[in-house]
């Protein structure tokens, strides 16, 4: 290892010589001169044992060389260079931006091609408003395809009558959808429709002009409606299924109730019935309790089945049939 040796030499000024205190006198033809400059310290340098041909130090030439071969090194076998280049050449350039008249030109829609648009109508006309729209269309513009898709559940109910009413619930109401290539001309045209509120978008333009630009509706978007539609019509026709196999259930259950209930009547009618032998349609009866104790009249009808019986009266010179309970009612003659 070399070792520089520094010298330094310090020559302090000369100090002014000191005179006796006399005050000079000054005549028109003396001026004053300047006192003359300090003459500054000198310092000396001395580098030994090498300088900037010594093979100390490094030359700007051989630095930029070690910073090359490093980098290269820290790059691997690859050149830095052209990896940054392809990573340029595959950088995503920005879209210019568009001009605000051709924001507004809506013809310039029809280059996206067939898309989803979602017009706007009335919640309580959803579904007489998107047939009515299909129908213009197809009046209006018979060379185009279009689709008309108005999302909705279709629930059934059981009336009372045993008739089943279906009726349509929209999943997003106020929304048509709208499958087409949409240029200015049929905007304007299905802007001009009944019950037609419009698109849905975004507004562009600038202070002057403004418009409510339609924006179209993302594939997987419209696919997840979809989904969503086809889930909601299974679970209203699965709880439709349910409902009416509950009210099977029930109906299986009313009438076994009543069976048991009519032969229970049948059963009662008969044990009753045994000791009513004798009371048959026409011959005379006396009521035994009730309001008409002790009236006799003619039996008109017998029903075991329900226990009653049907006895006529003569009232004011005029027949009457009243209704009696079989034990009620006993043969005129015992």
């Amino acid at each position: 290892m070399m070792h520089s040796t520094l010298l330094l030499q310090w020559r302090s000024p000369p100090l002014p010589s000191l005179h006796p205190l006399s005050l000079p006198t000054r005549s028109p033809s003396s001026s004053l001169s300047p006192p003359p400059p300090l003459s500054p310290p000198l310092t000396t340098f001395s580098l030994g044992g090498g300088g900037c041909g010594g093979g100390g130090e490094l030359t700007a030439r051989e630095r930029r060389q070690l910073r090359h071969e490093r980098r290269e090194s820290r790059a691997g076998s690859a050149n830095w260079r052209e990896e940054v280049e392809e990573r340029l050449l595959h950088k995503p350039k920005k879209k210019p931006r568009a001009s605000w008249t051709e924001e507004l030109n809506l013809d310039l829609l029809a280059r996206l091609g067939p898309r989803w648009w979602v017009v706007r109508v009335s919640r309580a006309t959803g579904h007489e408003t998107a047939e009515r729209l299909a129908r213009a269309l197809a009046r209006g513009f018979p060379d185009l395809e279009f689709k008309v898709y108005y999302p909705s559940v279709r629930e059934k109910r059981k009336l009372k009558n045993g008739s089943i009413s279906i009726k349509s619930k929209p999943l997003f109401p106020g929304c048509v959808f709208l499958h087409c290539t949409l240029n200015k001309e049929i905007h304007d045209f299905i802007r001009e429709c009944d019950g037609i509120g419009g698109f849905i978008g975004s507004r562009v333009g600038n202070t002057k002009r403004q418009i409510n630009k339609p924006k179209p509706v993302e594939v997987d978007e419209m696919e997840a409606v979809f989904k969503q539609a086809k889930e909601e019509q299974q679970k209203a026709d699965q709880a439709f299924k349910e409902e009416e196999q509950e009210e099977h259930v029930n109906i299986r259950e009313s009438i076994k109730l009543k069976d048991k209930m009519i032969s229970r009547l049948k059963k009662e009618t008969s044990n009753s019935g045994k000791g009513h032998k004798s009371l048959i349609p026409g011959v005379p009866v006396r009521v035994l309790s009730g309001p008409f104790t002790e009236f006799t009249g003619r039996l008109k009808e017998l029903d075991l089945k329900n226990g009653k019986a049907t006895v006529g009266f003569m009232l004011f010179g005029k027949e009457s049939f009243v209704d009696l309970e079989i034990d009620q009612v006993d043969a005129a003659n015992t």
